[in-house]
């Protein structure tokens, strides 16, 4: 083989192994990097160089919080009933080194840490405490998960009961009881609002029987008020006929006694006084059946003057 040849192939493999000797470490990702089987380096975000043959990365960890589901477990509350739940953990890897040499599995011994302390928890409370009492039960296991997995350079940030799955016997008996408080709800919601209505008609009865007691009142005081200013002007109309019949019995009197009017001017005169009664403010004129008896009266008072 010419020398030429062995030179090229020589300076291939060299530059494969410097380019096998540099990396990249992108971002939110952590590089171990081992020396002749140990640790040496935890590699962060940036461009780094390994010594050739002797040093290697051991594993890639991904630094972004992570989500785990873990399926439903069986456990049993404090008053003996069986039911299944399934949890949801957050996550993060906090010491890339911790995580890497601190346990076997993490994910494993995190899915198995969630139940058994899940099992712990719900073994000290009762069944209606179970189904209403997730936020304590998150905040517990949040707390012990946290601490437990501490040595492993993982940090839980939080805990989540997805499901909680009661025996079947018992969702029916909670149906039931749903169903039952739904239908007392809306008999209650009934009654109340027959309770409102019948307020509502009674009220409203109330406000009209006073409205219409108050119209009456206003309407005999009207007509006693009318009444009794009819009988006020009857009696100025009288009076005033009265007054004016007197007057004009006192003129023609008068008349006669100043001149000897005949009986035409007599008649005449005593039209013109009930003329004037009638312009006054009477309602009712007392008016002789016939003039004639007028004009009679004031010849006898003509005869009685000239005595």
């Amino acid at each position: 083989m010419p020398t030429e040849v062995v030179i090229i192939i020589f300076a291939i493999l060299v530059l494969l192994i410097l380019a096998s000797c540099v990396r990249i470490v992108p971002q939110a990702n952590a590089y171990i990097l081992e020396r002749l089987g140990g640790y040496q380096a935890t590699w962060e975000v940036g461009l780094h160089l390994k010594m050739p043959l002797i040093d290697r990365v051991a594993k890639r960890v991904l630094l972004k919080e992570q989500v785990v589901d873990f399926p439903p477990q069986p456990v049993i509350t404090k008053d003996n009933v069986t039911m299944k739940i399934d949890t949801v953990v957050f996550f993060a890897i906090t010491d890339p080194k911790l995580y890497t040499y601190g346990v076997e599995s993490p994910l494993l011994a995190i899915e198995n840490l969630t139940a058994t302390t899940l099992r712990n928890i719900i073994g000290d409370l009762e069944l209606d405490e179970t189904l209403t009492s997730r936020e304590i039960i998150n905040t517990k296991m949040r707390q012990i998960l946290d601490e437990a997995t501490d040595p492993w350079g993982i940090k839980v940030t939080r805990v989540e009961l997805k499901n909680i799955i009661p025996p079947a016997a018992i969702q029916d008996a909670m149906e039931k009881q749903m169903k039952a408080e739904r239908e007392r709800r809306e008999s209650i919601l009934i009654a109340e609002g027959q309770k409102r209505s019948a307020i509502l008609v009674a009220e409203g009865n109330k406000e009209s029987a006073i409205l219409n007691a108050e119209g009456e009142k206003e309407s005999a005081i009207l007509r006693a008020e009318a009444k009794k200013e009819a009988i006020v002007r009857e009696a100025e109309g009288e009076a005033e006929a009265i007054f004016q019949i007197q007057k004009a019995r006192a003129e023609g009197i008068k008349f006669l006694k100043e001149s000897d009017p005949t009986p035409e001017i007599l008649q005449l005169r005593s039209m013109e006084a009930f003329e004037k009664a009638a312009d006054g403010k009477a309602t009712k004129i007392i008016i002789p059946s016939e003039i004639q008896g007028i004009a009679g009266l004031a010849r006898s008072l003509v005869e009685v003057i000239k005595d």
